[in-house]
């Protein structure tokens, strides 16, 4: 089995599909000779530029990339841009290897490449297999190959849903299985891990005991996927700021062991649909997320849907964040404090509510063409309406004193992707 990714087809559910398990990276390993060695090489690319006219704030498609759009640049080619390259290789009827590196724009204003998968897979049956390494993180419908432009409808995925957990991959092992419920295939996947990722230049983003369960069910022109994931998580973020809050008794000690970002239970839950009978496609997801700390609580999701003529095919997004819990807080009572103390700990309250302000409340329409103007290559062109509201910041990074929630930010964007 293979990735259909001609440009005829370029359909989301299509590729969804035959990459759960391949993902992109070659063929299972019951696909060779018996005893055979066989290798395969490959690889994608998206060159890109994007235009913001928020001229107060950043656009990035999710917080692990500085974006670069907007405030520090009208236009940016580091938001989309990226080059991906793979090798696999089947050592004989179960056992198979394979490598990813991808390089992209990082927090350190970098294109250095990573190792997106690492990992060895053993084919116990032809519908029980088992990897181990760096492996892919399927949260969601788009999650093995979020990175691979060509095989998306869109410019990117809903910066709402996807930018919540950018985390693509983990340090562990997988159990997939395949099994038959009446017209109905299912692959079964239950995960463990690791993660650890620059969170800003001079801090990391841990999770430990990364425990997952994912099930994508197909029947004809339907798929869904269902997953669900807890891990310990740690952000060694803003701890000047909680250790001045702890400074203030009890009631600091409370808002710092409330907001603070170590050592808690993440839980995150997603459903996501498409329906793509040939001519046209509808997808959608949410997804509920629980930090349990200044990263929130929240709800997201997105509905989008495409036609197809010929080699053009136009497309509708619409994408939405919701907080399920207050994002600002009264904060310290220094009705009693010295006149040095009060001050501080006002700023303390307002740092507080900054990252706050950050849990997106904030809703984006979009539309977009995408052109399969030649085998393997796409060129695509989206506008985006993007509207943080009630005071957050939604998804924009490098916020400045003079962002206006309320007010839209309008994002361009213009990509040409390629797989080879």
């Amino acid at each position: 089995m293979t990735v259909d990714l001609s440009p005829k087809r370029a359909a989301v559910a299509t590729v969804m599909m035959l990459s759960c398990c391949a993902a992109l990276a070659g063929e299972p390993a019951d696909s060779a000779d018996e005893g055979a060695s066989r290798w395969n090489f490959g690889g994608f690319g998206t060159l890109g530029a994007a235009r913001s006219n928020g001229d107060q704030a950043d656009f990035t498609a999710n917080v692990l990339s500085p974006g670069a759009a907007g405030y520090s640049h009208p236009w940016s080619a580091t938001v989309d841009s990226r080059v991906g390259v793979r090798a696999g290789v089947t050592l004989n009827g179960r056992w198979s290897a394979v490598v990813q590196l991808l390089s992209e724009r990082t927090l350190d204003n970098g294109y250095a490449p990573t190792v997106q998968w690492a990992y060895l897979q053993y084919q116990a049956t032809p519908d029980l297999s088992m990897r181990a390494g760096r492996i892919t993180l399927p949260l969601f419908l788009a999650g093995d190959y979020r990175k691979v432009g060509y095989a998306l409808p869109w410019v990117r995925p809903p910066v709402e849903l996807y930018g919540a957990i950018p985390l693509s991959s983990s340090d562990g092992a997988d159990l997939s299985y395949r099994w038959q419920a009446g017209d109905a295939g299912n692959l079964t996947q239950l995960f463990y891990g690791r993660a650890d990722v620059p969170a800003t230049p001079g801090a990391r983003a841990q999770a430990h005991g990364l425990t997952g369960l994912s099930n994508t069910t197909t029947a004809g022109a339907l798929t869904l996927r269902a997953s669900v994931l807890r891990a310990d998580l740690s952000v060694d973020i803003a701890r000047e700021l909680f250790d001045g809050l702890r400074q203030y008794g009890d009631q600091g000690g409370e808002l710092a062991d409330r907001y603070e970002l170590r050592t808690k239970h993440a839980y995150v839950a997603t459903l996501g649909f498409t329906y793509d009978p040939g001519r046209w496609f509808a997808m959608g997801e949410i997804g509920r997320f629980n930090a349990r700390s200044y990263l929130g609580d929240k709800t997201v999701a997105y509905l989008s849907a495409g036609y197809r003529h010929r080699d053009l095919t136009p497309y509708l997004l619409y994408s939405v964040s919701r907080p399920n819990m207050q994002t600002s807080v009264t904060g310290l009572d220094v009705g009693q404090a010295s006149a040095r103390q009060a001050q501080v700990g006002r700023q303390l309250t307002s740092g507080l509510n900054q990252l706050l302000a950050a849990i997106p409340r904030q809703s984006t329409a979009g539309a977009g063409l995408r052109w399969d103007l030649h085998p393997n290559y796409a060129l695509k062109l989206q506008y985006d309406r993007i509207m943080p509201q009630q005071g957050s910041t939604g998804t924009f990074i490098n916020v400045q004193p003079g962002f206006r929630s309320g007010h839209p930010v309008a994002v361009v964007s213009v990509v040409l992707d390629c797989v080879f």
